[in-house]
């Protein structure tokens, strides 16, 4: 090839490379019907809204401009693209059942795959149908009943590790009370718990003495460093030979990913082993109840073997693989995140936290079960509560993959006075799902929506009933086909968590005086005003209580 020929084809990469830019920072944003809808102005060319949000609480921005512009309008997002932003629940119940048209924007998958290499669960498209029908038995009532002991038990090991803390204190004043990070603690328990539920791999990390384990450092070394946002992040998602660069980053997360395939790989093979070994008979055939194997992983590797399954609806070896690192992203931080703020509101609502502490005070055991949980009305009223009020994550947005009309329950009224009943999205523009603003809307949930209150559980405002979310009225979970498959696992496994933790202690601001903020990254953690650069934490006291 000659020098002649590659100077003409690098010239021609970048020329189609600034056409693609030009369009996308100018002409379209033109030719966008958003644009005749109310809304903030763009700050930036490249960010647009983008800093703004990102420097705000998690809603917090959107609820001023929705007293601005009211509940639909538009903004911009980076790269000058367009923005819907509705309370509309018909809107959004349209744009969450049409999950082939409106799909996750290409940041967000990038940022996945760096962490998973290739994550299905969050594919789009006949993958994901395949993968869906063959997790949902492991995500159905009858096996997260069998799952409750493996929470118990992991619970049991936390509450037990906490009470070593507390009577260790050399305080003859104080002798029964200690101060902790229990952001830290709770992570490293539910990572426990996912663990063993979800591919029976024991990370014994709720044991401070016991060694990292290669998988979980490994996926940290991933997760952090796709969470590390910034422009050449966005460019990087964007334009493809970037990643090319070497950088100490893309290095640690490639190594990382090399680790968690190797681990991975094993698990898997060692699975089948075990599938294969269970067989009685060499003829005979895998159904899906071949083997005694109970977690997630089991359960899908066995599906997906089973000669009751068609081959075009199998998963490849490489499909299953993904899903370790899936099942870590999707159930570890989010649920430890979600107890921690639970924990959060009852170090400063102590007549709620005595209330619940009452409830379950009166289970004769330890380790009821799932029913026995579930018949809890204070608790589950607790957990609906937190779910409401701390959603792990704010918001999410899914973008346009043709052109689309979508319509609105309440005409909106456009900056020319015209009342419009649907708008049309153009292939490219995104639209914003609002969890945190409409689960702490007033419209929905009354005046004192922006109070954390489990007593409203206790009557539903039936306006609630029209939020199109797969559980209690509510987006914490999303809705529609694509909604979270593992939610019923979260809710049971913060369920055990707060019944054991309740029962052996109370909970108690620190000693010294500070001030918690939520930061959002991927998902909403607690954070100390001062101490950002600690990442997250949640510090508190706890006191064994003379029952524990």
């Amino acid at each position: 090839m000659s020098l002649r020929v590659i100077i003409f084809g690098t010239l021609a990469f970048i020329a189609i490379q600034i056409i693609r830019l030009v369009d996308r920072l100018f002409i379209k944003p033109r030719l966008s019907n958003l644009r005749v809808l109310p809304g903030p102005k763009s700050k930036s060319l490249l960010y647009g809204n983008f800093k703004e949000v990102k420097h705000s609480k998690p809603g917090e921005l959107h609820a001023k401009w929705i007293e601005e512009y009211g509940p639909t309008m538009s903004y911009t997002g980076v790269f000058n693209s367009g923005r819907l932003y509705t309370h509309d629940t018909r809107a959004l119940s349209f744009v969450l059942s049409h999950p082939d048209i409106f799909r996750k924007p290409d940041q967000f998958q990038f940022v996945l795959a760096r962490v998973l290499g290739k994550g299905l669960i969050f594919a789009d498209g006949d993958p994901h149908r395949k993968q869906r029908r063959l997790l949902n038995p492991a995500f159905s009532n009858l096996h997260i009943r069998q799952m409750t002991p493996i929470f118990f038990s992991k619970a049991f090991e936390l509450r037990d590790a906490w009470i070593a803390l507390a009577s260790e204190k050399e305080s003859p004043f104080d002798t029964t009370a200690c101060e902790i990070d229990a952001m830290s603690w709770l992570s490293r328990v539910t990572l426990d718990i996912i663990g063993l539920a979800g591919f029976d791999h024991a990370f014994k990390a709720t044991n401070p003495q016991g060694p990292a384990d290669d998988f979980q450092k490994a996926f940290e070394t991933a997760f952090n460093g796709a969470m590390k946002f910034s422009l050449m992040s966005l460019l990087t998602a964007r334009f493809s030979i970037l990643r090319k660069l070497p950088s100490k980053r893309e290095r640690d997360i490639q190594e990382a990913q090399t680790t968690m395939r190797r681990l991975g790989k094993k698990l898997i093979a060692d699975k089948k082993k075990t599938i294969l070994e269970s067989l009685s008979d060499k003829d005979e055939k895998i159904t899906k109840t071949t083997v005694e194997g109970k977690d997630i992983l089991s359960l899908l590797i066995r599906a997906n073997m089973s000669s009751e399954v068609p081959e075009s609806a199998r998963l490849s070896d490489e499909d299953i693989l993904a899903q370790i690192p899936t099942f870590i992203l999707a159930g570890h931080e989010t649920t430890a995140a979600a107890l921690a703020w639970c924990l959060y509101a009852m170090t400063r609502h102590t007549d709620i936290q005595c209330k619940l502490r009452d409830e379950v005070g009166s289970v004769d055991t330890d380790g009821p079960t799932m029913d026995v949980l579930n018949s809890l009305p204070y608790l589950d009223a607790v957990v609906r509560e937190t779910l409401r009020f701390f959603p792990i994550v704010p918001m999410v947005m899914r973008i346009a993959s043709e052109d689309v009309n979508v319509p609105f329950k309440t005409p909106v009224t456009d900056k020319r006075g015209r009342s419009l009943s649907e708008i049309r999205i153009r292939k490219g523009e995104g639209v914003d799902i609002p969890i945190i603003a409409l689960n702490r809307s007033k419209d929905i949930w009354g005046d004192d929506a922006d109070q954390y209150r489990p007593e409203r559980w206790e009557n539903v405002p039936e306006i609630a009933h029209e939020v199109p979310g797969v559980w209690s009225d509510l987006m914490t979970f999303l809705g529609g086909p694509r909604s979270c498959i593992g939610y019923k696992f979260s809710i049971i496994e913060m369920k055990v968590l707060i019944f054991t933790l309740i029962r052996a202690f109370s909970f108690e601001p620190p000693e010294k005086d500070v001030e918690i903020l939520p930061k959002t990254t991927f998902i909403t953690k607690p954070v100390v005003v001062g101490e950002e650069e600690k990442g997250s934490q949640l510090p508190l006291k706890i006191r064994l209580l003379p029952t524990a």
